[in-house]
């Protein structure tokens, strides 16, 4: 059964393909899951996320704090910087240029720790880069919306934080001291988290997709062009910058992986909670499934080299 589950959760960017080209032909199948469900559903994700975590992960962090700084640094500077420049020259709607900034603003979603297994990377360094970006994206993620599209729309910074805290912090909390405080509890629960958060995102990605099916029809080849753009930035970049660091392939693949891959989810709630335009969430949406494919191919590429390598040894 584990193995199954194992199988099916990596199977995530073809669940999210399906799910958002479904929800273009048959808009009312996914469109059932808005903001109410879509809010718990990322709360319950963060919990998931929280779970897994003790107080040994923060402090295995604190040993390797040049690898954590320049992994956050790639993940706060070139991917909201690429999404400026990208909004800055493509001659978007302004709601478009808003969720293509917030997406990049956000940190990195769970999904590139499946990815980074699946990409033979270093899996440990994956879940804590995660794990730390998450919890600095409680204060970058509005500070950074709020300087870069603050020239489209307005912004509320502190109403953003206030939603990080909501949102983020306090399930990521609440998981930790149930790690501790249940552990045989949550043994038996770890094994489906990644599941859940797979089926979550999807319905997610879908429901935002499946209420805006005309406007998405329209102008969806211009906003795909943008978003795959976009993430196709963060993973180059994100490879050479660890590249410049002198770091090995290993740690060059992971970082390059946690850069491209976002929180769309988190960046689809708060623009959905925070900005009056709808449109503003189709980008992120659009992104959870152009990250995902590209993640996976990138992933299935770097696999295929490490098992030639050790076919050669």
């Amino acid at each position: 059964m584990l193995r199954i589950i194992q199988i099916i959760t990596n199977l995530f960017p073809v669940w999210v393909l399906l799910c958002c080209g479904g929800a273009l032909v048959w808009p009312e199948a996914f469109t059932w899951f808005d903001r109410p469900f879509i809010v718990w559903g990322l709360g319950i994700i963060m919990l998931g996320m929280g779970i897994t975590l003790s107080i040994d992960d923060f402090k295995q962090a604190l040993t390797m704090p040049r690898s954590l700084a320049m992994g956050l640094a790639a993940q706060f500077v070139l991917m909201p910087s690429s999404a400026w420049l990208i909004a800055s020259a493509l001659n978007l709607p302004d709601a478009y240029k808003v969720g293509l900034i917030l997406v990049a603003c956000c940190p990195g979603g769970t999904a590139s720790n499946v990815v980074a297994y699946l990409a033979r990377a270093n899996v440990a360094l994956s879940v804590l880069m995660t794990m730390c970006s998450t919890a600095a994206a409680i204060l970058l993620t509005p500070l950074l919306t709020n300087w870069l599209a603050g020239q489209y729309v307005p912004v509320d910074g502190w109403q953003l934080f206030a939603s990080m805290v909501k949102i983020v912090l306090l399930p990521i909390v609440l998981g930790v001291s149930l790690h501790h405080l249940f552990p045989r509890a949550v043994k038996y629960i770890l094994p489906i988290g990644p599941l859940v958060a797979v089926i979550v995102i999807a319905l997610i990605c879908a429901s935002i997709i499946g209420a805006n099916t005309a406007t998405v029809k329209e102008s969806g080849l211009a906003l795909l062009g943008a978003v795959v753009l976009l993430h196709s930035m963060g993973f180059a970049s994100g490879y050479g910058f660890a590249r410049l660091f002198g770091y090995h392939a290993l740690v060059c693949r992971t970082v390059s992986i946690e850069v491209g891959m976002q929180n769309s989810g988190l960046a689809t709630v708060l623009a959905r909670s925070h900005f009056a335009d709808p449109l503003t969430a189709i980008p992120c949406a659009i992104s959870a499934v152009v990250h995902s494919v590209v993640g996976s191919i990138l992933a299935t590429i770097w696999r295929t080299k490490v098992d030639q390598e050790e076919i050669s040894e």
